[in-house]
């Protein structure tokens, strides 16, 4: 079956640090309005990321191998080129020895991805298509290539077919989820011999002056320690930008993927809330002092 590989025009990015590192591919997440690489927080043998409500984002992959590695990218419990309930065995990503590729949307066709971006859960691509349960996670399966068959000097591979990539030509809909019918079709496609995979697009407080400021400071700072998670992020299917992408072909070395990497994400409010990132520290008191000023001042006005 057909795979997708990527060009190579895209840029390299291999000097930003990976949120999470794994042995075959690095993962990072990138706020793309500010162009950070979102910093990383251990917390239960898991990585978080601080999400900014309506910044776009997108997903850094980099293959540390000296081969091909295939990567299927689960979005919120989506997989970001079907659109189907993610499973490791759908299409995904090429990338090519060492190669790093930034993934900025859901792909929508060769030309096109609608952007991630975070949200509120309700808004959500993943929760609007009825499947919140997983909403808040972004997962990488990678998978190593097999290995060639040479013979009389030439490279056995499986043929390519020109047909669309399974939810290519008819890209999953941000309104009602795909039937059944549908999606048992997609991933029949995606079992076939070889798989489907896409190609990489072209392309993170003062002291108080006085007791009484500092205490209701203080105060301030409790309710934020106490206060309840507000509703999660989600990732949502934005505005569309143009991203293009090639077929290739790949066969799978394993039928289970090599290494899966993932890393969680929500917003700051709820990170604290959740004890996943430490509390603001509260602002240093301050004492009311005898003798503040040598001399007495006039009163204002």
């Amino acid at each position: 079956m057909k795979a997708l590989l990527s060009l190579f025009a895209i840029a390299t990015l291999s000097c930003a640090p990976a949120v999470e590192a794994g042995s075959l591919i690095d993962v990072g997440v990138v706020d793309r309005d500010t162009g950070v690489t979102l910093p990383a927080y251990p917390r239960d043998g898991r990585y978080y990321v601080i999400g900014v409500p309506g910044h776009r984002y997108g997903v850094r992959l980099t293959n540390r191998s000296g081969g091909r590695l295939l990567a299927v990218l689960s979005v919120d419990g989506v997989n970001a080129v079907s659109g189907e309930t993610a499973n490791p065995d759908q299409t995904g990503y090429v990338l090519d020895a060492y190669q790093s590729t930034e993934i900025d949307g859901w792909r929508k066709n060769m030309n096109e991805v609608a952007q991630f971006n975070f949200t509120a859960l309700s808004n959500s691509y993943a929760g609007r298509t009825g499947r919140p349960d997983n909403v808040g996670v972004i997962g990488v399966a990678a998978f190593r290539e097999k290995p060639r068959v040479w013979s009389e000097q030439r490279i056995n591979e499986a043929p390519r077919r020109d047909v669309p990539l399974a939810g290519a030509a008819q890209p999953a809909s941000p309104v009602p989820a795909p039937t059944a019918q549908a999606r048992a079709g997609a991933a029949a496609d995606a079992r076939s011999e070889a798989d489907a995979t896409a190609t990489a697009p072209a392309q993170s407080a003062g002291a108080g002056t006085s007791s009484l400021a500092s205490a209701a400071d203080a105060s301030s700072f409790e309710k934020q320690r106490a206060a309840k998670a507000e509703e999660p992020l989600g990732t949502g299917h934005g505005a569309r930008e143009y991203s293009t992408v090639t077929y290739a072909n790949f066969v799978r070395n394993s039928a289970r993927p090599d290494e899966i990497v993932s890393v969680w994400y929500d917003s700051y409010h709820n990170l604290v809330a959740r004890g996943v990132i430490p509390p603001p520290p509260l602002p240093q008191q301050r004492e009311p002092q005898p003798f503040p000023n040598a001399f007495v001042p006039d009163p204002a006005g």
